[in-house]
């Protein structure tokens, strides 16, 4: 299968999982490379990232049920009290990539799920061409880049800012400080050095 083919496959799929979530009143928002692209840095990648957030996992167990009734493979892969995320719904098919549905509330680990809900609000439909896919808006998507913190992220947030000369940094800076991510954000600034 062409890539192209294989693209717009993935994105068709993308938007009968998000369908699925909505229909169970689950938010639903793309991050990952896919958001990454629509704010001006595409880069590779091996699967499709969906965000959603909601502290009843069984409610991801039943959709993971729902999805390989409809012939997915899918597994849900839970969290432990321990990792920053809330589990992660892993759905596979022929002649797609692989899409992640990313909680972003994990309900054992007692922390505040302030920033992935206000991540998911911000989320607009129209970004991605003829998809009625919401993407999170870019604030919130290098919070949560921030927020995670592994090496990817912070390369990720680099270039998102090295790209996006224009973006307000006193709102992207009034965000990370609400959300206790002031020091991440001055850190990876510090890096970039002087913007005009």
């Amino acid at each position: 299968m062409a890539a192209e083919g294989r693209a717009a496959r993935t994105l068709a799929e993308a938007e009968r999982v998000s369908a699925l979530l909505g229909a169970r009143g689950l938010p639903c928002a793309v991050i990952g490379a896919a958001a990454l692209a629509v704010h001006g840095y595409p880069r590779a990648t091996a699967d499709f990232d969906l965000a959603t957030c909601t502290p009843v996992l069984a409610e991801l167990y039943a959709l993971r049920g729902e999805l390989q009734q409809l012939g997915y493979q899918a597994e849900f892969h839970p969290p432990d009290a321990d990792d920053p995320l809330g589990g992660v719904l892993l759905v596979r098919g022929e002649g797609f990539l692989p899409i992640e549905v990313v909680n972003l509330r994990n309900p054992l680990a007692g922390r505040p799920a302030a920033l992935a809900e206000e991540a998911l609000g911000s989320a607009r439909a129209g970004a991605i061409e003829q998809s009625p896919l919401r993407v999170v808006a870019l604030p919130y998507l290098i919070a949560l880049k921030l927020a995670a913190g592994g090496a990817r992220d912070r390369s990720d947030v680099l270039a998102l800012l090295e790209r996006q000369r224009t973006l307000e940094l006193a709102a992207l800076r009034q965000l990370c400080a609400r959300h206790g991510l002031a020091e991440r954000l001055a850190r990876v600034l510090a890096e970039l050095g002087p913007r005009p």
